[in-house]
């Protein structure tokens, strides 16, 4: 079947409500349904994946599934290669992810740290990874292969998450704890092992402080939907059930994106601002995530007062890094033992 045909399957069943539109800023600036985008493949890499059109489609249409398949298709009819410009440095370094390690994971059970957490809260990495360490958890150090899936790299993306089921059978690990929410969801139906958050494994293991304050947080795209994470987090939030007047009250921040979704800034530079500047305006003093992606975007984008929930359960004091930091952050944990 052609992909086109395919993509009209996907929108066949629209009904031209105009929620999709009316609810992400992408569609909106070009003036489209989902039904529209999928003739569209010029666009396929302006849209930020977020799954707002999705969540809001009473078809349930997945404007990130369309999204992805003119991405592939257009890889797939460049050579296997990605025919737009403005991505160099990141398939250069995650491709074959240039600073991953292996070296200290003997344990069943290990920290996968993801690339970004690394890049933007080193300390609280080494931290983290020293906890566990003491409760018999290794850690390793790899990308998930999202970012090269999100860019419609499919065969290159399924040869990372081989090699990542490789490393880990290679050392029989059983368990993997994921530090970041885009790792969670990209490879907990990918990889042989077990996947859990870190948030689940501190409450196995009985650790971590419950947060006692009022608090705004900003959801990551991924969780926005199954909220599998936010649900583990929620044991460590003040107990959101029949509130008084004087109870700590949790908010969820309602914005479409960080900005950073779908690699998409390369394209939509002013939407991107756009969606950074409103989460940090609707935060407000101070609010929390759970993506160190995020984390960084927001410092990067002005936001001095934004919290990582999982450094403030461990009472690790650290702001995210911005600017070439980030970059020799990760470089670093290549050598560690």
């Amino acid at each position: 079947m052609e992909v086109q045909e395919k993509l009209q399957n996907e929108v066949a069943n629209c009904i031209e409500c105009g929620l999709c539109t009316k609810n992400c800023s992408f569609l909106e600036k070009y003036d489209l349904n989902l039904a529209d985008f999928s003739k569209r493949p010029d666009l396929a890499y302006n849209c930020f994946l977020c799954g707002d059109c999705e969540r809001v489609c009473p078809e349930d249409i997945d404007g990130r599934k369309i999204a992805l398949m003119m991405r592939e298709d257009s890889v797939e009819k460049n050579g296997d290669k990605i025919a737009e410009d403005g991505y160099s440095m990141l398939l250069k370094e995650k491709i074959n992810y240039k600073f991953k390690n292996y070296k200290a994971a003997n344990s069943r059970t290990v920290l996968f740290t993801g690339c970004n957490f690394p890049s933007f809260y080193p300390s609280a990495t080494n931290k983290i990874s020293s906890i566990l360490k003491e409760h018999g958890i290794d850690t390793v150090y790899d990308c998930c292969g999202k970012p090269i899936s999100e860019l419609g790299l499919k065969k290159e993306a399924e040869k990372i998450i081989d090699n990542i089921n490789k490393e880990l059978k290679k050392r029989d690990v059983e368990e993997v704890v994921m530090l970041c929410p885009n790792c969670y969801y990209f490879l907990r139906n990918k990889i042989d092992a077990k996947v859990v958050s870190i948030y689940k494994k501190l409450d196995e293991l009985n650790l971590g402080k419950k947060l006692d304050k009022d608090m705004k947080i900003f959801m990551p795209c991924p969780d926005k939907e199954a909220r599998f994470i936010f649900k583990d987090i929620e044991k460590f939030l003040p107990n959101t059930d029949n509130l008084g007047d004087d109870d700590k009250k949790v908010e969820i921040i309602k914005a479409q994106c960080c900005g950073l979704g779908g690699c998409a800034s390369a394209k939509e530079s002013e939407l991107s601002a756009g969606f950074t500047s409103d989460a940090i305006k609707k935060g407000g003093d101070d609010f929390y995530v759970y993506c160190a992606s995020c984390a960084g975007n927001f410092r990067r984008g002005g936001a001095e007062n934004v919290l990582h929930i999982l450094n403030e359960i461990l009472e690790i004091d650290e702001k995210p890094e911005k600017g070439i930091k980030s970059l020799t952050n990760r470089m670093k944990f290549k050598f560690k033992r």
